[in-house]
């Protein structure tokens, strides 16, 4: 069976976005700026596209007469296809980075910073980055807190070699609504480094947990993506204006259509998502 043209003709759409970005005519910050908007494009697929599809899916046997296919091979499609093109986008970043390098600018990590970027990040995070953090313990909740759409977040496992507790989990929401996701260090030479504001957290994360006694302190980039589907029902006693704003305050918190997650991420922490 075939993907209906609707899904198609998106997901056409949002390979040729990344065929722009792997096009060396292209100049190279417009490049990555066509990664930027593939990424932005497919959650928004998943926000509405597939929680529809999701939605019908439910409804079992009733769902193909009133559209005419079986969403759920359908959504076995889209998620193949997507998946593809997941690769694809990979191999499209990490031919930037190289393509990066060669112009002596460097997107390096919390692993990699020499001693003056490193006193740089560490007073980047005392001023700008520690007090826009809120930390939760997630092992100490009663009840799991809900994951926002559109944000990110970094699932912290700080692991001991002593006492009963050899594992403690933390999550940590990414602060991009206040602070910028790339942060330029100080340059060596003519070289120029960035290193994510998620990296900036990671090289922190003894301060951030000082409190608790532990060996290593680990942390995974997570994020989930929400049925973006306005619910209006008909109760006719609202306004309607007030109505879609209630709706669309929900979005955020809808039901989750997408989970992506570090692949290095421990089955213990990954278990509590």
């Amino acid at each position: 069976m075939k993907i209906t043209n609707k899904e198609i003709s998106w997901l056409s759409f949002n390979a040729r976005v990344l065929q722009e970005a792997s096009d060396p005519k292209v100049p190279l910050l417009e490049r990555i700026k066509f990664l930027g908007i593939f990424s932005s494009n497919l959650d928004e697929f998943f926000r509405v596209r597939v929680a529809t599809l999701k939605r019908l899916e439910k409804l079992g046997k009733k769902a193909i007469s009133i559209i005419g296919h079986d969403p759920g091979e359908v959504l076995d499609q889209l998620h193949e296809t997507v998946l593809a093109q997941q690769d694809e986008f990979e191999n499209i970043y990490q031919g930037i980075l190289r393509e990066l390098e060669s112009e002596k600018i460097f997107i390096i990590d919390e692993t990699q910073l020499n001693d003056e970027q490193a006193k740089f990040v560490e007073s980047y995070f005392k001023q700008k980055v520690r007090p826009a953090l809120i930390p939760i313990m997630i092992d100490q909740l009663s009840s799991f807190p809900e994951l926002k759409d559109h944000s990110i977040y970094l699932a912290v496992c700080l692991s001991s070699q002593k006492g009963s507790e050899k594992e403690k989990f933390a999550l940590i929401e990414v602060p991009t609504d206040e602070l910028p996701r790339f942060l330029i260090l100080p340059e060596r030479g003519k070289n120029k480094y960035i290193i994510l504001l998620d990296d900036v957290i990671r090289y922190s994360l003894k301060e951030i947990f000082s409190m608790f006694n532990f060996d290593e302190a680990k942390a995974y980039t997570i994020k989930v993506t929400r049925d973006a589907e306005l619910d209006i029902d008909e109760d006719f006693s609202e306004s309607f204006i007030r109505k879609v704003s209630k709706s669309l305050a929900k979005r955020k918190l809808g039901t989750p259509v997408r989970f992506v997650y570090d692949e290095h991420i421990p089955d213990s922490l990954l278990n509590f998502f």
